[in-house]
């Protein structure tokens, strides 16, 4: 796989050339940037089951900002962000809007606090707290979560998060009628969307979430 610094910019060219995506080239330079310093710092803090910068750049930098047409408001939080996924790169992507990245992990935090200093993003807060316990103010316009548990676990610990006209955003790879049946009559399930993601293989979807 590819994997010198050149190959990894050809790569995340071709695969941006795939989408209706418009990326700068300060953006593509910050997501390059961000996909060498999580395998930096993967050998040591064990940040992903992803190894390769070839794949990191499909698996969470594409898997991130393929979201981006769909976050809508100002204040996002991501919950269980890990590495800062798809908190960073949709960050680096919508300079505009604030993010709050949260995750329970210390070492986490202190990479994403690390990444932040490096590439100068100046619109992200990383927090190290349980969702359970965090009581933000003001509340959030938008709650995303990726590889969280559960969508009904995600909305029982983060529904005090979200601000009264707020909504959810779920990141899934196969989504399962099953899980869906289990939310709460309190929440409306509004657009399910599958995401095409280049080079992915296996299915992406996004699900909107609403308090009612």
């Amino acid at each position: 796989m590819a994997n010198s610094e050149h190959d990894l910019a050809q790569q995340l060219d071709s695969l941006i050339q795939q989408t209706d995506l418009q990326v700068s080239k300060k953006q593509r330079e910050q997501l390059l940037a961000f996909v060498a310093l999580m395998h930096k710092w993967n050998k040591a803090y064990n940040l992903s089951s992803v190894r390769n910068p070839s794949e990191m750049l499909i698996k969470h930098i594409m898997d991130s900002i393929m979201v981006m047409p769909h976050v809508d408001g100002h204040h996002i939080a991501d919950v269980g962000t890990g590495p800062g996924l798809p908190g960073i790169p949709l960050a680096i992507m919508l300079p505009d809007k604030k993010f709050t990245l949260i995750d329970s992990l210390g070492k986490r935090v202190r990479f994403i606090k690390q990444v932040l200093h490096e590439l100068k993003i100046e619109n992200v807060v990383a927090l190290q707290t349980r969702v359970e316990t965090f009581q933000p103010t003001p509340l959030f316009d938008c709650i995303l979560s990726r590889a969280f548990a559960s969508m009904s676990d995600m909305l029982d610990w983060c529904e005090h998060l979200v601000a009264e006209d707020g909504y959810f955003l779920a990141l899934k790879g196969q989504l399962h009628q099953e899980e869906v049946n289990q939310i709460d009559t309190r929440f409306s399930v509004g657009n399910t969307i599958q995401l095409f993601i280049p080079s992915l293989e296996g299915d992406r979807h996004l699900v909107k979430i609403k308090k009612i």
